[in-house]
């Protein structure tokens, strides 16, 4: 009964455009201008910037794969220890990815993670705050006081770095350096040492839309600097929730190492008795 009534319905459309002369009917081009109306301009702020909040959230996507993101070059330009070591983590399906442990997404993987993010932007105190909902409740600060970037061997090395922005128009542009090496760059196990430092470009083409754009510089795990580049969508009215990696994490008791075994054992503890 379904299938009849909807060969019925379209039918019935058919013959409607049919009894329309062929010259009140829009041609294909113009229906299609017609149909595709352009999206609401981005916001900007009373000193001219871009606003990159507003009500609602940064929908992010789940960026799994570098690889797929590359601007102007076909593949990653890894180190012979880098790509022994994305091989080594595809072969094990990416079992150790630090993400899997609670750790924070550091660098540009913290826009490539699937759970939502805001932009803060603190013209009090001439800097932007990034809170992202996932990998336990952690926040990025971009300084925006015009404060030149530190040595990389003054900074105590951070999951995030320390990131000093500026504007380019309706561009922001951000570099960061100081990074630990206690994360991977991406899902499927791209590396990097503590030599990392990362140009991000970030765009509000539309309201609806975040282009995101991470230029990747690490001599030390790569053999040239590479880009990725992305787009996030906006959710409107949404807001982050509270999210507890820590809490049940299933990946953890569920893990086991390379031969198979559990990689986490119950130990029986001893515990003193009590004195009588």
């Amino acid at each position: 009964m379904r299938t009849t009534g909807t060969v019925a319905a379209t039918l019935v459309a058919l013959l409607a455009c049919a009894a329309v002369p062929a010259e009140a009917q829009p041609s294909g081009p113009r229906r299609a201008e017609h149909d595709a109306a352009p999206p609401p301009p981005a916001p900007h702020r009373p000193d001219g910037s871009v606003d990159l909040g507003g009500d609602g959230i940064w929908n992010q996507s789940w960026i799994t794969d570098f690889g797929k993101q590359l601007v102007g070059i076909k593949e990653i330009p890894f180190l012979p220890w880098t790509k022994a070591m994305y091989d080594y983590n595809s072969k094990t399906k990416v079992a150790y990815d630090p993400q899997g442990f609670c750790l924070p997404p550091g660098g540009p993987r913290m826009f490539g993670t699937p759970y939502p993010s805001q932009f803060i932007q603190d013209d009090a105190h001439k800097r932007i705050i990034v809170i992202f909902e996932g990998g336990a409740h952690v926040w990025r600060e971009i300084h925006m006081d015009g404060r030149p970037q530190p040595k990389r061997d003054d900074l105590n090395p951070t999951y995030f770095g320390y990131s000093v922005g500026h504007w380019e128009k309706d561009t922001l542009v951000v570099e960061t350096t100081g990074f630990n090496e206690k994360t991977w760059l991406n899902f499927n196990g791209t590396m990097h040492t503590d030599q990392l430092t990362t140009v991000e470009r970030i765009t509000r083409p539309n309201l609806n839309t975040l282009h995101y754009e991470a230029t990747i510089n690490d001599p030390g795990a790569y053999t040239a600097p590479w880009t990725v580049a992305w787009d996030i969508p906006w959710l409107a009215g949404a807001e982050l929730a509270e999210y507890i990696c820590q809490e049940n994490n299933k990946f953890l008791i569920d893990l086991k190492d390379d031969l198979g075994n559990p990689f986490f054992e119950d130990q029986p503890v001893d515990l003193p008795r009590a004195a009588h």
